[in-house]
């Protein structure tokens, strides 16, 4: 399925979500400090993301980024698309996130996000979107993927 341009993208209601309609988000390179940062932020300074000499024992061989930095990332880099800017109600929740390969500094990072579903919602007059995500490396390799539910706002008078 071919994605409209990313200006048809933007404030997304639960009407305009097409199933199987996929995007990808711009992307960006992971610096030493923003692990560093990040470790800072929350208090998990473990060596596997602090300390070289460590990691060069290991077998990564370097500092590795945290994986729940990824995910922090991938949400940030979704936002950058403005999909549901005025349009979310809430994120409902991440499932079946998987680490499938380590986040090195310096590796430049995009996501891909496919509408892998969407269903009226039971608590009110909303929609619920799984979008399932991607997060790709400059190399082309899959580092974490994961599901994502998200409520929108439903139009006005809408049936769909």
């Amino acid at each position: 399925m071919q994605s409209r341009p990313h200006e048809e993208l933007v404030d997304l209601c639960y009407e305009d979500v097409i199933v199987g309609e996929e995007v990808i988000t711009d992307s960006h390179t992971v610096t030493w400090e923003d692990v560093q940062s990040f470790a800072a932020l929350t208090r998990d300074r473990h060596p596997l993301h602090t300390d070289a000499d460590y990691c060069s024992r290991t077998a990564f061989g370097r500092p590795i980024a945290h994986g729940l930095y990824g995910v922090a990332l991938i949400e940030g880099l979704k936002a950058e698309l403005k999909l549901y800017q005025n349009t979310s109600i809430a994120s409902l929740g991440w499932d079946k996130v998987r680490f499938r390969a380590p986040i090195f500094p310096g590796d430049t990072l995009h996501v891909h996000v496919r509408f892998a579903s969407k269903r009226e919602s039971q608590s009110g007059p909303h929609g619920i979107v799984v979008e399932r995500i991607e997060m790709l490396n400059q190399q082309g390799m899959v580092v974490i993927d994961a599901e994502h539910a998200a409520m929108l706002v439903k139009r006005a008078g809408s049936i769909a």
